[in-house]
């Protein structure tokens, strides 16, 4: 098994309700598969606890951790909790984020601003603050950090338009994998950043369909025609597979990497 002996900590590992599965729990399922133990971390400890079972039902060893990541004390709490339980931390994934509540430039609300930015940047900074030291002394760790093909390009979907801190927040995601990586290279810490296309998850779709007041099905082939592979879209389970090899030995070379994972999207610009 691929990371056999490592412990990782999936921050976001629960999801909202859906069809499909989300990032962050196929993520963590597929850590578990390839002998990883897991912490399983979200604000929501049931949707936590939901995908525990999900892995305990497959064999695999996982916790569950609730912690709100735009909490400093909380994510400190995180990486304590972990070698707490496990004895070490091998890999951190940050999977946590959010669009809803952004805007066009000149409708965008500053207090949202910021509140986007605490979930998308500001806790993927302090969850890597606190756990870089545990790394560091091991000499050995990958910190994966979920940006989003929004952050090279963009295109508008149909009957919205486009909002200004998700895409500035993921953005700067990408900066801050390059600093973490550069930073820490000579510890034996690897950084990279997947960057998910158009990803069938409930996150995706759920709110499309409600915030428009239209069927799952319709969203789901708009988004399809828009992929040029295949004219559909990925799965959680591309997501998930990326973020198994970053994290695997296959790796061991590889840090400071922005990697799409969207089907040739961003192969359109220009």
């Amino acid at each position: 098994m691929r990371l056999e002996n490592k412990v990782a900590v999936v921050v976001g590992a629960g999801q909202t309700p859906g069809e499909t599965m989300g990032n962050g729990r196929a993520a963590a399922i597929r850590f578990a598969q390839e002998g990883a133990k897991v912490l399983l971390v979200d604000k929501n400890l049931e949707a936590a606890e939901e995908t525990g079972r999900m892995i305990a039902d497959d064999g695999g060893t996982a916790s569950a951790l609730a912690a709100d990541i735009t909490s400093e004390a909380d994510c400190r709490a995180i990486a304590e909790t972990c070698v707490a339980r496990y004895g070490r931390i091998d890999i951190l994934h940050n999977n946590v984020g959010r669009s809803e509540g952004d805007r066009p430039t000149t409708d965008m609300d500053a207090d949202m601003w910021d509140t986007l930015f605490a979930m998308n940047l500001k806790g993927m900074f302090m969850t890597c603050k606190h756990v870089l030291p545990v790394m560091r002394a091991q000499g050995t760790g990958v910190i994966l950090n979920v940006s989003s093909i929004a952050s090279i390009c963009a295109r508008r979907e149909p009957s919205q338009r486009s909002g200004v801190t998700y895409k500035t927040s993921k953005g700067a995601v990408n900066t801050l994998t390059h600093h973490i990586a550069l930073e820490n290279a000579e510890f034996g810490v690897r950084c990279n950043a997947i960057l998910p296309g158009l990803i069938d998850t409930p996150m995706a779709i759920e709110r499309r369909a409600r915030e428009r007041n239209v069927d799952r099905d319709a969203v789901r082939r708009e988004r399809d025609e828009r992929v040029p592979l295949l004219r559909r879209m990925g799965t959680a389970w591309d997501v998930a597979n990326a973020a198994v090899f970053l994290a695997s030995d296959e790796a061991a070379y590889v840090t400071a990497l922005i990697m799409p994972v969207d089907g040739g999207l961003s192969a359109q610009i220009g």
